[in-house]
């Protein structure tokens, strides 16, 4: 049971997928490559960074954002570089803007206005809920001795 536990173990660690041969020489060039590769999406892979995706793709971007470093390219004009080329996608955090506000503000909107839904009808339904049931009528109570008696 152990050892089971121990594979399960080696096996949820994550894999960095950045191969040795992308790996550049100077230590600070490829801490600067790495923040940048955090920040950009896996086109394949949807929600997993390029450091992360063994896809060919990654690989690519990967080897493009080195290129770019070694070439002289601050971290700003690298992402705008990969942006232009790839769009807006590509940033796992979006930068803000008016033709992306409403994907900004929608989920928030909803939220409240969910919540103030459910406020209003949680306090109707306590109010209806709270009112004094009404007696029976004169009619109602003879016929319901009617059936009492027998």
């Amino acid at each position: 049971m152990l050892k089971y536990l121990l594979l399960i173990v080696m096996l949820a660690t994550p894999v960095m997928a950045v191969q040795p041969d992308e790996i550049l020489a100077d230590p600070v060039m490829e801490a600067r490559a790495r923040d940048i590769s955090k920040g950009l999406r896996c086109l394949v892979c949807r929600n997993e960074n390029i450091d992360d995706s063994n896809a060919e793709l990654a690989r690519d971007l990967r080897l493009l954002v080195r290129e770019r470093l070694v070439a002289g390219d601050t971290d700003q004009e690298v992402e705008d570089f990969v942006v232009e080329r790839y769009g807006e996608y590509v940033l796992l955090k979006p930068m803000f803007s008016l033709s992306n506000a409403m994907l900004w503000f929608a989920g928030p909107a909803l939220l409240i206005v969910g919540g103030w839904i459910s406020l209003v009808f949680i306090r109707r339904r306590s109010t209806g809920a709270a009112l004094p049931e009404e007696g029976l009528t004169a009619d109602e109570q003879a016929k319901l001795d009617a059936l009492l008696k027998g």
